[in-house]
């Protein structure tokens, strides 16, 4: 694990919920907002299956989480939300995703982008990583290496664009850890503004929020981190 420090101009996250960039990386992305970094996000899903309670309606869970996402992005600094709009659920690493990926890749020309580690598929014994998350990452790779870097793949979708770097969060294989001590305050409220899943329970997601940055930062001695595996593409 070693302590990387990215100031990339342009950077884009792309992740399945309306929530999933805000907890895996939103103190990064606070960070490259606050020192001048164009910031966007595309979110995959329309968020309408994201409640246990069977009484919710999908159309107005989508309006929801659709509004939390904005006021959640305001507060971290991002120029600009996308919203794909595939149900809950129904995220495919299809030749239509791979081609709107790479069209937004081209479009924004992204020195880094931020996205899950589709490997990671078991947590502790505890967990099974979500379908969607995994179909995201596996999309966004195949969209950022190597299609939008050859203008033979999808020649409708705009310039051919390299991307420098991604950084793969959720995974079981860490290498670079990033400091998010002076943003961590922001991510936690950012966290807490996708009130549809996270509650009144303020504190205890506080506690986790924070707990979780400060276990990715320990083995560099740093306060609060964000860990990622990272690829360095080649020009």
């Amino acid at each position: 694990m070693r302590s990387l420090d990215l100031r990339p101009r342009t950077a884009m996250a792309i992740y399945a919920h309306p929530d999933d960039a805000d907890v895996a990386a939103g103190g990064v992305m606070a960070l490259w907002a606050a020192l001048g970094c164009a910031v966007h996000l595309v979110v995959i899903c329309d968020g309408s299956k994201g409640a246990h309670g069977s009484q919710t309606r999908p159309e107005s869970l989508r309006d929801v989480r659709r509004s939390e996402s904005q006021l959640a992005a305001d507060m971290l600094g991002v120029s600009r939300v996308r919203s794909l709009e595939v149900p809950d659920g129904e995220v495919t690493n299809s030749d239509h995703l791979r081609s709107t990926l790479v069209g937004l890749i081209r479009s924004v020309r992204p020195e880094v982008i931020l996205g899950p580690d589709p490997t990671a598929t078991f947590f502790g014994g505890v967990y099974v990583n979500h379908r969607d998350h995994r179909e995201a990452g596996w999309a966004l790779l195949d969209a950022a290496a190597p299609a939008a870097a050859m203008p033979l793949y999808y020649p409708d979708q705009g310039v051919a664009h390299q991307v420098s770097w991604l950084l793969l969060s959720g995974t079981h294989e860490p290498d670079v850890a990033i400091d998010v001590t002076s943003t961590i305050d922001v991510k936690v409220k950012a966290v807490l503004a996708h009130h549809s899943q996270t509650g009144d329970d303020v504190g205890a997601v506080s506690d986790v929020v924070r707990g979780r940055a400060s276990q990715a930062g320990r083995p560099l001695g740093i306060p609060f981190a964000e860990a990622f595996r990272s690829v360095e593409l080649a020009e």
